[in-house]
Formats: structure tokens, C-alpha cells, sequence
């Protein structure tokens, strides 16, 4: 039995599960928050979740290498989640990937990917065909489109897509990590979700998005339709983290609306005490 329980504890330290917040921002251009983007990193392998401006610079920062860069999962294709996106397919080719690049997402995925690689074919052309040292192969990208349930599993871990709600959004995803150590969840845009409360029952770390209640009754009345419709507030990730209940939960795509992150906390403690981390860039989690 002793024997046993070293090798377990052996294989969970080899695993280490980990998340990495590349960017905690929204549209609003903050310089010291990225567009949204989450790594999973597990056994040695990074898991991209969006790929918001400044995604490939956060992860260098990060410690992430470029051949690390070789799997992404889209939550949806609002500009703040995507608008890295060719810098994720296009630098790591050049510097150091030496695989094809796998990403996964809603319908509409392919359709972009197929854009902007012929918006970006001069380029290509010209690295591939000219005097430029290069692997073609980390040119390759290869978009898989699919439902909600498993979208990818390998050696390392489980891949789940559930469906949220955002708004006016027909396609929008969270999604779940299993490890053999650790059980992560990531919500994406999205409001009070009854589908990612089921997908997310006792995770070990659920990050989700927020906004302060107290800014957003500042905010013009168009503005306070908007973001009701389309993100969730502060209480109602309390009320919903309350029924999760993660190891750890990790804000980020904060919108305090000018409130402190103090503010943010003191709403979500209505309704939960666990643990909360109020995410900032390039903050790991364990």
C-alpha cells in the first residue's frame, strides 16, 4: 500500500496541473491586462483557452516556449478572444513550433482561420519559398469545428465544450480540463450559467468572468442592458460559485466599471466564502 501511494503521488507531481492567466483584459485597453487568454498547462503541455491581443508575447513572458504552441480551444469569436489569433498561428511558426497548429472551437472557426490565412498568403508565401530558414509544417492549421461535449483528448488530459449563454452570441462555449490531477474549468463570456454550474460541480479551479454591480449601476441604461444580457456579475458569481464549489476561484475578464477589485470581492462574499483570486496577467495557479 506505501508503495502505492508513492507511485500515485509520483505520477500527480509529474502531472503538476497548472493555469496561466495571459491576459485577464476585455476590449478596453488596459496595458497591464492582455486580451482573454488562459494556458493549461499538464504533463509538460500547454492548452490555450482564446487567444486575445498579446496572447504570444504573454506567453513568452510566461516561460511558455513556441513549440509549446501548438493547441488552442475558442470559446467564441468576439474580436477580445480572437484578435490574436494570427499572431498565435504566424509567430510561433517562425519561431520555433515544428507541428502543425490544432485549434478547436464553435462553428465560424473555420471560416475565419480560412481568411486569415488568405489575408496573410503573401507572407507565407514568401517565408516558405524565399531565403527565410523554415518548417513548413508549422504552417499547417487545422481548425476543427464540433457540438458541445468531448472535442479532445489525448495522453495528458480531456477536453469538454459546454454551451453558455452571451448575449446575442448562437455559438459560445466553456470549457472543461480533466487531468489526472486536477479538474480545470474555464467559463468564457458568458451569464449565470445552469450548464457551467453542472460542467464545473467541484472542480479544483473554476475561472470565470465578472463585473462589479455597484459599477454597473453607474453605467447608462443601454450599457446595463448590454452587459446583463451578455456577462455576469459580481453576486451572481457568487451565487453560482456557492453551488460549484471550486478549489479556487479565478476571476478574470473583469469589468469593475471603476470599482477596486476590493469592491468586486465584497460582492461576491454575499453569496461565497471560498477561496478567490482576483486575477491579474501572468498570475499561475495551482
Amino acid at each position: 500500500m506505501r508503495f502505492a501511494l508513492l507511485l500515485f503521488g509520483a505520477v500527480a507531481f509529474a502531472q503538476n496541473t497548472r493555469v496561466i492567466l495571459l491576459g485577464t483584459g476585455t476590449p478596453n485597453p488596459d496595458p497591464q491586462r492582455m486580451g482573454p487568454a488562459v494556458a493549461v498547462v499538464s504533463g509538460g503541455q500547454a492548452y490555450l483557452v482564446d487567444c486575445g491581443p498579446g496572447v504570444v508575447r504573454r506567453a513568452a513572458q510566461a516561460g511558455l516556449k513556441m513549440e509549446q504552441l501548438t493547441r488552442a480551444f475558442i470559446t467564441h469569436l468576439h474580436s477580445d478572444h480572437t484578435a490574436g489569433y494570427p499572431d498565435l498561428i504566424f509567430t510561433p511558426a517562425v519561431t520555433g513550433r515544428k507541428e502543425p497548429f490544432e485549434v478547436y472551437g464553435p462553428p465560424g472557426l473555420r471560416n475565419m482561420t480560412a481568411h486569415i490565412m488568405k489575408a496573410w498568403k503573401q507572407d507565407i508565401d514568401t517565408r516558405l519559398r524565399g531565403l527565410e530558414p523554415s518548417v513548413p509544417r508549422a504552417y499547417a492549421v487545422r481548425a476543427h469545428e464540433g457540438k458541445p461535449g468531448e472535442v479532445y483528448k489525448d495522453a495528458t488530459l480531456r477536453v469538454v465544450a459546454f454551451p453558455v449563454n452571451h448575449g446575442a452570441w448562437k455559438h459560445a462555449w466553456g470549457y472543461r480540463f480533466e487531468a489526472k490531477d486536477k479538474v480545470v474549468v474555464i467559463s468564457g463570456d458568458t451569464t449565470y450559467s445552469e450548464n457551467l454550474i453542472a460542467a464545473a460541480k467541484g472542480c479544483d479551479i473554476l475561472v470565470h468572468e465578472v463585473y462589479s454591480q455597484k459599477g454597473w449601476e453607474k453605467r447608462p441604461p443601454e450599457w446595463q442592458r448590454y452587459h446583463a444580457a451578455f456577462h455576469t456579475s459580481a453576486p451572481e458569481v457568487g451565487r453560482l460559485a456557492a453551488q460549484v464549489r471550486p478549489g479556487k476561484l479565478v476571476l478574470y475578464h473583469e469589468l469593475p466599471m471603476g470599482e477596486p477589485p476590493d469592491q468586486i470581492l465584497k460582492e461576491i462574499r454575499q453569496h461565497y466564502g471560498g477561496a478567490v483570486v482576483y486575477g491579474n496577467d501572468l498570475d499561475v495557479i495551482r
